[in-house]
């Protein structure tokens, strides 16, 4: 299989100011899926414009037509099965079935707190996660669907008529850690890492290299534990937070090296972030967009 070379824009562009030009462009690259953040707010953007991932989404699918579309990552900081689910049916359809759910347990950033909460411990975050992904798989399968579970609860929830895609948009699972990637290997259509967060200030490409790798590995475990075919799974590298940072993007080259190291690891897809100025994204357009059009032909 030929890698998927996708790409990440952030919402924090007015659609008449930039925002629509960015993914109408995606798609004009021959990029496979443009996804977005699904936060409240994030990081070093948080004072500034951001916008919301499903609107943004939704605007997107009506000014593109072959292009994929998905959240990188969706999670349970701010969102309930129920509601999402039936944002997800209505904006795969708006789409044509070109929508992919990028799921992530969540993190500890401004999403854990804006609704007035404490923030979750790991194991609250992951004891959440664990329940919020076989309730939203339910909900996007069945026509009605009633659950009482522990964080969760749904009561004759209707989501007629389902998705486009059969038997419902695919998933793909964020996980680092071996309950994530049960869940991914159980529900995914692919596993998402971004790799060793601990490795980001101080650690080398090689080791960033080695700690996917045994990532990779402890998932082929699990996928067999659980009798998942490996194969059947794919692999996807959210790029920008490994040592790399944005040095996979200074030129045609350097992308070929960082991408077909890990190509040789098993990802099927590498996801780049769009360039934003001034920020831990910046990197020069015209490059970024040689990537975009040369690369994948040089790792195939």
């Amino acid at each position: 299989m030929s890698l998927r070379l996708s790409t990440v824009i952030l919402p924090y562009r007015r659609w008449h100011e930039g925002g629509r030009a960015a993914w109408t462009r995606a798609e004009q690259l021959g990029f496979h899926t443009a996804y977005t953040y699904d936060h409240l707010s994030w990081r070093t953007f948080r004072d500034g414009p951001w916008f919301g991932a499903v609107p943004t989404l939704t605007a997107a699918a009506s000014v593109t037509d072959r292009l994929r579309l998905g959240t990188l990552v969706t999670s349970p900081n701010f969102r309930h099965p129920v509601m999402l689910a039936k944002e997800l049916i209505s904006l795969d359809d708006i789409s044509g079935g070109r929508v992919t759910l990028g799921i992530g347990a969540g993190g500890s950033g401004f999403d854990a707190t804006a609704l007035g909460q404490e923030p979750w411990t790991p194991r609250e975050r992951a004891d959440r996660f664990a329940e919020f992904v076989p309730l939203l798989d339910r909900l996007l399968c069945e026509d009605a669907v009633s659950y009482e579970g522990d964080f969760y609860s749904a009561h004759e929830a209707r989501n007629i008529p389902g998705c486009v895609q059969r038997p419902r948009l695919p998933f793909a699972v964020a996980a680092t850690g071996p309950r994530g990637m049960r869940l991914a290997a159980r529900f995914g259509q692919a596993w998402v890492t971004t790799g060793d967060p601990k490795l980001y200030e101080n650690g080398t490409p090689e080791q960033s290299v080695q700690a996917i790798r045994g990532q990779a590995e402890r998932l082929d475990d699990i996928c067999a534990e659980v009798g998942r075919d490996m194969t059947d799974l794919d692999r996807v590298l959210l790029t920008g937070f490994t040592p790399d940072r944005v040095g996979p993007l200074q030129s045609l080259d350097a992308f070929v090296d960082f991408a077909g190291r890990h190509v040789e690891l098993g990802f099927t897809e590498i996801v780049i972030h769009w360039p934003i100025p001034d920020s831990p994204f910046a990197a020069d357009e015209k490059i970024f967009e040689q990537i975009a059009m040369e690369a994948p032909a040089q790792l195939r």
